[in-house]
């Protein structure tokens, strides 16, 4: 793409006139074998839970290289994508090191925004990391990020409210719709919070009808096929039914408040979830917390897989430090933390046997679910495929479309958006 080619020769601009300003304090100097200068890094973590613990930790790595000074900016993860590509084609206001959604990182790459990392202090030892979680940070054989958590979704459910209606964690979707009314019937709640205002939760519909958005290897538009309409079907019938109640914004304030408080019997949701969650009223007993798998649909039971990544901007004027910034942030010690403070999922291997991660209940759950989570596609264009599937899936959720429109409407603007596929 020309844009692509444009990108590239200005952050390559970028990065040389950046080579050429020296050694002074702002731009970082190794010349005496000492880290320097300023590192800064836009954390898109949840604010009040995650934000926390990866500040700390940053902390860790300027007392480790006590010259360099990390500048913590906590950006809102909407708005994180947009933002970081404005700067970058700007060149100006750009961080050095960007916590990158995984679908975020090839768009990133493609237009020459991020510095390959092969090579550098970035990637020690790259063999540690999971081969599913390595697969995202790829882009035309270079490697453009490093993992720094993996994540799947399950359907988190309030153990008490289960065990008042006598029922257990449903493993398909005609088991949810029973649950769902034992619960109505037993306690007066509505069983399920479906989220309708963000795709993402609606893939583990769409790979349980044996659907997905696209298929990367032909190049071909999946989502309008009979499976695609299948799903739309399936979630509009948990809202029609009453399994489910849906919103169309705000959709995770609504969520969480609702689950929390025990409005609602399940949520489907992610280990990025569970800290916020235990600040809830239901379950000041961390034990109430159940999770299971997804609810199977007719032709399979798969989640999404998804996570961050650790991505250093093309024009940093610290590249050293911002390479060793991303190696301690991701490196086992630090992926441990993160694991015993937010059950969040490492990325590296060896950092499953640390005590931490061995003693959260929730790694120990979502570590297989990952492990056969089904992969999106590692395309540049691989993020903005949410937005037009967004707007549909609204619709269907609040009746103002159906699903066949809606399948139809979806590809019709996955066509445009990638050329000549079919």
């Amino acid at each position: 793409m020309r844009r692509g080619i444009t990108a590239t020769a200005l952050v390559a601009a970028l990065a040389l006139a950046a080579t050429a300003c020296g050694s002074d304090d702002e731009t970082g100097s190794k010349s005496s074998g000492e880290l320097s200068g300023t590192v800064t890094w836009w954390d898109t973590s949840s604010v009040g839970s995650e934000d926390k613990v990866f500040k700390k930790l940053a902390e860790g790595f300027e007392k480790e290289h006590p010259k360099v000074d990390v500048k913590y900016v906590n950006v809102p993860f909407g708005e994180a994508q947009n933002k970081f590509k404005n700067a970058a084609q700007a060149g100006d206001g750009a961080p050095d090191v960007i916590r990158s959604e995984v679908a975020w990182t090839p768009d990133f790459a493609n237009l020459g925004y991020l510095a390959p990392l092969d090579g550098t202090a970035a990637l020690k030892n790259q063999d540690d990391f999971l081969k599913q979680a390595v697969a995202s940070t790829k882009y035309e054989d270079k490697t453009y990020a490093v993992p720094q958590v993996i994540d799947s979704m399950g359907i988190f459910y309030n153990k008490k409210m289960f065990k008042e209606a006598g029922v257990e964690a449903p493993a398909n979707l005609a088991d949810l719709k029973t649950v769902a009314r034992k619960i109505k019937d037993k306690t007066g709640k509505t069983g399920l919070y479906l989220r309708g205002d963000d795709p993402y939760y609606f893939l583990s519909f769409l790979y349980g009808e044996g659907g997905d958005m696209v298929d990367a290897g032909s190049k071909s538009v999946t989502i309008d096929k009979p499976e695609g309409v299948k799903a739309f079907k399936a979630v509009k019938a948990l809202v029609d039914d009453g399994t489910a109640k849906t919103d169309a914004s705000d959709g995770w304030e609504n969520m969480m408040q609702a689950f929390k408080n025990g409005d609602v019997a399940m949520m489907i949701n992610g280990p990025w979830a569970v800290a916020d969650t235990l600040t809830g009223k239901e379950f000041t007993d961390k034990d109430n917390l159940g999770v299971a798998p997804v609810p199977a649909g007719s032709a399979a039971q798969g989640a999404p897989q998804g996570g961050h990544n650790l991505a250093v901007y093309a024009g940093s004027k610290n590249l050293d430090a911002s390479y060793a910034f991303v190696e301690y942030m991701t490196s086992v010690d630090s992926q441990a933390t993160a694991a015993g403070e937010l059950n969040l999922l490492p990325t590296r291997t060896s950092a499953y046997a640390k005590k931490e991660a061995v003693d959260s209940e929730i790694v120990g759950f979502f570590k297989p679910v990952v492990e056969t989570a089904v992969e999106r596609p590692w395309i540049p264009e691989g993020g903005s495929l949410f937005e037009p599937l967004r707007v549909e899936y609204t619709k269907v959720l609040t009746g103002q479309t159906t699903p066949e429109k809606a399948a139809k409407a979806t590809g019709d603007s996955y066509r445009k958006l990638l050329k000549d596929w079919k």
